[in-house]
């Protein structure tokens, strides 16, 4: 469970479990906090309450995620300091925006927007060649862009370095439960880790990039499309909601592939 999920308990218990999941002393955590280590020890042990900046402060050295932060807030009597907001709220229509001039701009490249748990928020229409083909039980909303991606009735038939892919996102997601101890998180790489693996076809011959990066290798019809990704966070995020979105762009890496979705994206609008 997350420290978030278990309600009720002392704000000492909540931040010694976060510092010894970063695996810090408390030695460490008092001197980049710059507070006094025998104070720290009191706050853990319930013997003296953490005022809410000193709440923040311990929080921003141990890069606890803003929803729990607000937790640890309310365990030690406080109100919580970061809003959480809808995407649908007047508050965020500038990062809307701002959110879909990227997506559109990216174009006729896939890009989508997920969330902290990696459900589908929004995507631009070249997504809809990854989406091709796969069960329609896993397109009902909330799609999860990640068992979209590895479940046999999903890409992962088509994606022809499957092993490689599975194991990069795989890895992703284990950083991802060790930074934010989500359960729902948690939950979902177990049950990725049950889902079949791949044998990888060799890349081609000459293939220099992957090399450098884990590129995404996916089957279209009777050609191979070679993407590299790139991974957008929204910077300083105050609210919730914020810090956990990203968007994931997909990028072509070879003539072949730029020609094809160039082709695709014409279809689409009616270019000729």
């Amino acid at each position: 469970m997350t420290t978030g999920a278990r309600p009720g308990r002392p704000p000492g218990d909540l931040l010694r479990e976060w510092r010894r999941t970063r695996g810090m002393s408390q030695l460490d955590l008092s001197i980049e906090a710059g507070v006094s280590a025998r104070h720290l020890s009191f706050v853990e042990t319930g013997r003296s309450r953490p005022s809410p900046d000193l709440i923040l402060r311990l929080a921003e050295q141990l890069d606890i995620p803003l929803a729990e932060r607000n937790t640890m807030l309310l365990a030690a009597g406080y109100a919580p300091a970061y809003p959480s907001h809808q995407l649908t709220d007047p508050e965020l229509a500038p990062l809307r925006a701002a959110v879909r001039q990227i997506l559109d701009g990216h174009g006729p490249y896939p890009a989508v927007l997920v969330d902290r748990q990696w459900h589908l928020v929004e995507a631009n229409p070249a997504v809809a060649l990854f989406t091709a083909g796969a069960d329609p039980r896993l397109l009902v909303p909330p799609v999860n862009v990640l068992r979209l991606t590895l479940h046999p009735g999903g890409m992962a038939p088509r994606i022809v370095n499957l092993s490689q892919w599975r194991g990069h996102l795989l890895g992703r997601l284990r950083q991802q439960v060790l930074a934010t101890d989500d359960a729902a998180l948690s939950a979902l790489l177990q049950e990725l880790r049950g889902y079949p693996d791949g044998d990888d076809v060799a890349a081609p011959e000459g293939d220099t990039l992957s090399r450098v990066v884990i590129p995404l290798r996916y089957r279209h019809g009777d050609r191979e499309l070679t993407f590299v990704s790139t991974t957008t966070l929204f910077g300083t995020p105050l609210d919730v909601t914020v810090s956990g979105l990203a968007v994931e762009a997909f990028f072509p890496a070879d003539p072949v592939t730029t020609a094809t979705l160039h082709a695709l994206g014409s279809s689409a609008t009616g270019v000729t």
